[in-house]
Parts: structure tokens; C-alpha cells; sequence
């Protein structure tokens, strides 16, 4: 009997866009969230403050989210998780114009929105193609995918800043709710059961009777033992900080823009452009992944942030000033995502990986709660950014201290494994 994993490439290539233009409506809904703050502040009266904690709390959902979302992807397949997703993301989105009070809020935005995307994001979709692909197109595919979220940031970002200037705030996030629906006919393209044990067993060959059975592992056991794992925490703590520094910008960077008395387009331009520049970090990321220790890649990015953070604070606060340092920051934005689920795949096999990724972007977006709140607090009580941006430098060099105790073989000896 032919193995479950093998894939013909032409529907390997349906597997890859359809995940890729999945997260590319997620993200993009999800990423472009800061350009609606001031709006709604305007509208309601609620204070920065308030509307920082609900898209913290939304940062957090989404993290939540995704274990729960990925164990259950795990077990009746990602298509049908996808399409539930879809549907709380739109409701979510639509009924949040219609909503005053800060209960609403948080409720809309902070919990119906972010459980939707959450079920349509990284550890789901990357998950589900991990486990059907040969491990030779494993990296590519997280890249790929990952551009794809990138992709929907460039595209939305300047889409829903246009929409907010020539219609209102209200349109926009109508006609993002109604975008959001393109989820459920995409997710046509992930059914199937995931190839578990074809997965696991590396190559897209049956596997050989002498060799380990790591899908007899039970979740829990699983889970009992990724958690005991120091390079797992490891990875862990680095994923906070880059969830604390795209939840701060992503939330407070048109907020920035206002400060230094730039127009509302800048903001919409910046956040185009880290998304833009992101598809190609995130294409490289994929494509070094595989020839170089994913650990190593990790510091580095986390290391250049620190360096691109106090570029931007001794720079002049010109709109050039602020494109430069969103094309910079976004060739590094989300090229975290594939060497950290590549190497959640090294650790432990491809059999959990939904969940455990899943984890691990539970903890990006713990941290992505304190950057989008103490953001708004930071506001509240000094008027300005400035001790945030500290914080930012500070926390880049931990992880990237951080990743380098990680265990990992070379990715010589990984293909030689692969194939012996």
C-alpha cells in the first residue's frame, strides 16, 4: 500500500497556495487592527487605554486559540476547523462597529475575532502541510505559507486605511468581515486526514519495519515530555519577545506615526511595507532553514531588531524615516515563524506539531498581551513610546541569547538521517 504522505507536486502546490491564501485573510485581518484604534476611540469614547486592553486580550485569544484549534486539526483534520474559524472571524469583525461599550469590546474584537483567526493561523495550516509533505519541502512550505500572512498585511494595510479615509471606519471593518468569508471555499483545499505516520517517519517512502513509531505516543505523553524539553522553553521564551514586538507595533504604530505629526496614510504605508518586505524574509527564512542551524537564525533576527530599534530611536522622525524602519523590521516581522516550527518538527516529529507549535505561539502571544497593553498604558501615563522601545531592545538581545542553548543537529547530519 502506497504511503499516505506521498503527494504528487501539482497537489502539493494546491496544498501550499491554499494554506498560504488562508493566512493571507487571517493576518491581514488580524494585522492591521492599530488602524482602527484611533477611529474607535473617537466613535466611543473609550479611552486608549480600554481599547489597548481588548486588542491585548485579542492577542492572547488568538495564542489560546491555537492548541485548542491544533489538537482538534490533529485529530478530525484541518478543513473543518479552518471553516469554524471563518465563521466566528466574520461575525466577530461585523458586530464590532455596533458595540460602545468596553464588555462589547471584548467580546467582539478581543474574543469572537481572535478565536476565529486563530483557527485559520500558523500552527494549523502549517501543521496540516508538514504532515503531507516530504521533509525536503517542509521548510519551503513554512515559508511560503508564512509570506502568505505577509502578503495579506500588504495588501489589507493600505485597503482598510483607504476604506477609513473615504468611507469611515464602519466599511472598513464591514468589508473585512465580508473578505473573511473567502476562508470557508479555501478551506476545500486542506481536507483530508494528515498522513501521521508517513509524516513521522520523514521521506515520502512506506516506512522501513525496523524503524522508531513515534505516532504510538499519546498527546499527553507527548506533551508531558515537549514540556520537560529545555530547548522547547527556550524556544518558548524567544517567541515571547517576538510576540511582544509585533502586537506593540501593529497596535501603537500609527499611534507613533500621530505623535511625531506625520498623516494617518504613513501608518497605513508603514504597515503595508512590513508586510511587503516580510514575504521575502519569510522566503529566506524558509530557504536557509534548510541548510542552517534554525537556532542561529533565530539570534540573529532577534539580535538585528535590537540594532534596527536603536537605528530608528536616533534617526530623524520623517516619513522616510519611518518607511526605512518598516522594511528593515519587516524582513525580520514574521521569519521567526518557520526555523521555530521547524524546529518544534526536529524535536519532536511532525505527528503533534499543530499543537505543540500551537504552544509555542500561545507563548508569542502572552506576549503579544503585554506589548499591546502596557503599549496603551505606556501612552496613558508618560504620553509618548519611549519606554517601550527599551523594553523592545532589551527583550531582543534575551532572545537572542536565549535560542543558542538550543539543541539541534546540523541539517547534514538531519538528511542524512532523513534518508538512512
Amino acid at each position: 500500500m502506497p504511503a499516505q504522505g506521498a503527494m504528487t507536486p501539482r497537489a502539493a502546490w494546491m496544498l501550499i497556495l491554499a494554506a498560504s491564501a488562508i493566512l493571507m485573510i487571517t493576518m491581514g485581518a488580524r494585522l492591521t487592527t492599530g488602524l482602527f484604534l484611533s477611529p474607535i476611540n473617537t466613535a466611543t469614547g473609550l479611552g486608549v487605554a480600554s481599547i489597548s486592553f481588548a486588542m491585548a486580550l485579542a492577542q492572547l485569544v488568538w495564542g489560546a486559540s491555537q492548541p485548542v484549534f491544533g489538537a482538534i486539526a490533529d485529530k478530525v483534520g484541518a478543513a473543518r476547523v479552518i471553516v469554524v474559524g471563518g465563521i466566528l472571524l466574520a461575525a466577530g469583525t461585523a458586530a464590532t462597529p455596533f458595540v460602545d461599550a468596553e464588555w462589547g469590546l471584548l467580546l467582539t474584537m478581543g474574543i469572537l475575532s481572535a478565536a476565529g483567526a486563530g483557527a485559520g493561523s500558523f500552527s494549523i495550516l502549517i501543521g496540516a502541510t508538514a504532515q503531507r509533505l516530504p521533509p525536503e519541502r517542509r521548510a519551503f512550505a513554512s515559508g511560503f505559507i508564512n509570506a502568505g500572512g505577509s502578503f495579506g498585511q500588504f495588501v489589507f494595510a493600505p485597503l482598510m486605511g483607504a476604506i477609513i479615509a473615504s468611507a469611515g471606519w464602519v466599511a472598513a471593518m464591514l468589508a473585512m468581515a465580508a473578505t473573511t468569508l473567502l476562508t470557508i471555499p479555501l478551506a476545500l483545499g486542506m481536507r483530508g486526514k494528515q498522513a501521521a505516520s508517513a509524516a513521522a517517519t520523514g521521506p515520502s517512502q512506506p516506512a522501513a519495519p525496523a524503524a522508531p513509531a513515534p505516532p504510538a505516543i499519546t498527546l499527553t505523553e507527548q506533551l508531558r515530555q515537549a514540556l520537560r524539553d529545555r530547548s522547547y522553553l527556550c524556544l518558548h521564551l524567544g517567541f515571547f519577545t517576538c510576540g511582544f514586538h509585533i502586537a506593540f507595533l501593529v497596535t501603537h504604530l500609527p499611534q507613533e506615526v500621530a505623535l511625531c505629526g506625520l498623516p494617518a496614510g504613513v501608518s497605513a504605508t508603514a504597515l503595508a511595507l512590513i508586510g511587503l518586505f516580510n514575504i521575502a524574509g519569510s522566503l529566506a527564512a524558509g530557504a536557509l532553514a534548510s541548510r542552517y542551524r534554525m537556532k542561529s537564525l533565530l539570534a540573529v533576527i532577534y539580535a538585528s531588531r535590537a540594532v534596527l530599534i536603536v537605528l530608528y530611536l536616533l534617526a530623524p522622525k520623517t516619513a522616510f524615516t519611518f518607511y526605512l524602519f518598516a522594511g528593515a523590521l519587516g524582513f525580520t516581522w514574521l521569519a521567526t515563524v518557520p526555523p521555530t516550527a521547524g524546529l518544534v518538527g526536529k524535536l519532536f516529529g511532525m505527528r503533534y506539531l499543530a499543537t505543540l507549535f500551537g504552544l509555542t505561539l500561545l507563548s508569542h502571544q502572552i506576549g503579544g498581551f503585554f506589548g499591546a497593553w502596557l503599549g496603551g498604558l505606556s501612552f496613558v501615563r508618560f504620553g509618548d513610546y519611549t519606554w517601550m522601545w527599551y523594553a523592545d531592545i532589551l527583550l531582543a538581545l534575551a532572545a537572542a541569547l536565549i535560542n543558542l542553548p538550543i539543541r539541534e543537529a546540523k541539517p547534514e547530519r538531519v538528511a542524512a538521517l532523513a534518508k538512512g
